[in-house]
């Protein structure tokens, strides 16, 4: 059977339990000669044949493929680019286009704040009468009805890792007609995806989190392949041109995902990526799931039997959540402040939530142990007091 747990592919300290990839996945080992090879080897010698020789132009789907797999997602139907952000502007400017007698984007307040601030943007910019409805999570389902144009969600929420059933909201949200666009950033590479089954229409995600591509690692969108020719982007670049190097001064979309490519690729940061996913190749998705529920289980009742002061904020219920727990606590930006001094590293989210990410590829159950004997011994003697740790810094 293969292991799930393999630590000793990251470079991560020895005295370091990293319980954070949440926010920023470790680096692996063999990434940073990776990086030195493309700078040396293929950027330093070949110049500007790379894009040719070592297939630079051919990266964003390339990889996209990789995620594909990973999220059962057909080939050719994810591309990587820019940000996270930059793709979901995309996908929901798409998504609104292809129902253009309906005017409600339906969301709900568990998004992270981006993705709200796009659809006002978009709907600020757009000539249509739109209307960005907001709902609490738990009142998605009810709120779907033929009104919908498309319904925009995180199927993980950030702050407290509340899950939503991705495939049974999708399978509603196509009953009523709408559109479904999905937000990925705390799914891919935490918990099973399968795009293909799912039958969703857009989604979108990160690679710097659990995918492990570092920071600035672009982001990625899926369109259905059906979709894919009937769909168009508010945000063309040249190299979403049927024929880019035409360079032609009227714009004729690519009729393969590369439509949704816009510029120039980060060629260095997309080979630490391509890189990073090989440690995917072998993983069960549904075995990394069990131990992730495994340890969370454990996470959860060792602090609520040892720190009775800590609030849980995460749904109980691990089928309603993902691969994060989240504790609330008045003081939980210095009791985290405090556990990163003593070598726990989670992370903190205003107003008072306290997040721990569980990616069992490099948490055991002794990191876990030793996570909760660090915390008892801060609450219990209220180390986090200090004003070392209660200040705030630009990061939070």
């Amino acid at each position: 059977m293969v292991e799930i747990y393999r630590k000793s592919l990251f470079n991560i300290p020895k005295d370091i339990v990293y319980l954070d990839g949440n926010s920023l996945g470790p680096l692996l080992k063999g990434v940073s000669e990776e990086s030195n090879r493309v700078i040396n080897n293929e950027w330093g010698k070949k110049l500007i044949k790379g894009w040719n020789e070592s297939k630079w132009m051919d990266q964003p789907v390339r990889v996209g493929n990789k995620i594909a797999k990973l999220l059962n997602g057909e080939k050719g139907s994810i591309v990587l680019g820019e940000t996270l952000a930059v793709k979901l502007y995309q996908a929901l400017s798409a998504a609104i286009d292809l129902r253009k007698d309906r005017s409600i984007i339906l969301t709900d307040t568990g998004n992270f704040p981006s993705d709200l601030y796009i659809a006002q943007g978009l709907i600020n910019s757009h000539c249509r009468n739109l209307k960005l409805k907001i709902v609490d999570p738990e009142d998605i389902v009810s709120a779907i009805d033929n009104r919908v144009a498309v319904v925009m969600l995180t199927q993980v929420d950030y702050k407290n890792g509340r899950m939503h059933d991705l495939h049974n909201i999708t399978d509603l949200c196509h009953k009523y007609g709408a559109i479904m666009l999905w937000d990925l950033a705390h799914s891919a590479g935490a918990v099973p995806v399968d795009l293909k089954k799912s039958g969703c229409d857009f989604a979108v995600g990160c690679t710097y989190k659990y995918l492990n591509g570092g920071p600035g690692s672009p982001g990625f969108i899926y369109v259905r392949p059906d979709l894919i020719q009937k769909c168009s982007t508010r945000i063309r670049g040249w190299l979403g041109h049927k024929s880019p190097f035409d360079f032609s001064s009227e714009f004729e979309e690519a009729d393969t995902i590369d439509v949704m490519r816009i510029g120039t690729p980060p060629v260095i940061q997309m080979s630490i990526l391509e890189k990073s996913l090989d440690i995917w190749e072998d993983v069960s998705m549904e075995k990394l799931r069990e131990k992730c529920i495994e340890l969370s289980e454990l996470f959860i009742s060792q602090v609520e039997e040892r720190c009775p002061e800590l609030k849980l904020a995460s749904p109980r219920d691990p089928s309603f959540r993902g691969s994060q727990v989240s504790f609330s606590f008045e003081e939980g930006y210095a009791v985290i402040q405090a556990l990163i001094n003593d070598g726990i590293i989670g992370d903190f989210r205003a107003p008072n939530i306290m997040r721990f990410g569980i990616t069992p590829l490099y948490v055991s159950e002794d990191d876990i142990l030793t996570a909760v004997n660090s915390l008892e011994k801060i609450i219990k003697e209220g180390l986090w007091n200090s004003e070392r740790f209660r200040k705030r810094k630009l990061v939070t």
